[in-house]
């Protein structure tokens, strides 16, 4: 196990839908991340790019109020709290952490996907050799970075899934956002994985860089990152 025991998780500043609909983190994105890292062992810290209380999608409060992770999270002080005065961006260092995990929702479209700040922050990381996790909207995030080796765009190649366009308009919301996240990565060249039936769980792992499909992949993909960190 990676002798780190820190863990930071970033989430978008964003709170509203082009149709001035709220949006915002996604719950069980947080959530079961949360509580699968924490009780490996690790610490967790939340930045933002604004810092301060990171918006919450309320509709996924309600869709997911009979979830035993999610209610915890709403009900503990440490959750609460980290996620009520999240910390900037350009306050944190990637050489605290062991690894950088990023739930979707999909707000980090609006400001994540273009956010210098963000950007440098994973790119630290990749050169660092560290991981750096996302699920469902979150690989938005990863559209504007560039591989600190090759100078590439960093997805171009990687094998990569998120929210899928399918989804999307099951979800009825492709006109709230500004794009779709799967079209985008496989126009930046990501070798896009997509071997599940709709809303059901897929992770996918391709050396440091870990991505998973929707929120029934969210405590997916926080297992997988700590196998990486296992075998760091």
């Amino acid at each position: 196990m990676a002798a780190n025991k820190n863990i930071l998780f970033v989430v978008s500043s964003h709170d509203q839908f082009l149709d001035g609909k709220p949006t915002g983190y996604y719950l069980p994105e947080a959530a079961h991340p949360y509580y699968v890292l924490k009780n490996a062992g690790y610490k967790i810290d939340v930045a933002s790019p604004k810092g301060g209380k990171a918006p919450l999608d309320p509709s996924s409060v309600e869709a997911f109020k009979e979830d035993s992770d999610s209610i915890k999270f709403l009900n503990e002080d440490e959750p609460k709290q980290l996620f009520a005065n999240t910390k900037k961006i350009t306050d944190v260092k990637e050489a605290d952490y062991a690894a950088l995990a990023l739930p979707g929702g999909h707000a980090p479209i609006f400001d994540l996907t273009t956010d210098k700040d963000s950007i440098a922050l994973i790119e630290s990381f990749l050169k660092a050799g560290k991981p750096v996790a996302s699920v469902c909207h979150g690989p938005t995030v990863f559209l504007n970075v560039t591989d600190p080796k090759s100078g590439e765009p960093f997805v171009k190649g990687k094998k990569i899934t998120c929210f899928s366009d399918d989804e999307e308009r099951q979800a009825g919301l492709v006109d709230s956002i500004p794009f779709l996240v799967e079209t985008e990565l496989r126009n930046k060249g990501a070798d896009f994985q997509l071997t599940r039936k709709a809303w059901a769980e897929e992770v996918v792992v391709d050396g440091q860089l870990i991505t998973a499909g929707n929120p029934a992949s969210a405590s997916g993909m926080a297992k997988a990152l700590l196998t990486v960190l296992e075998k760091a």
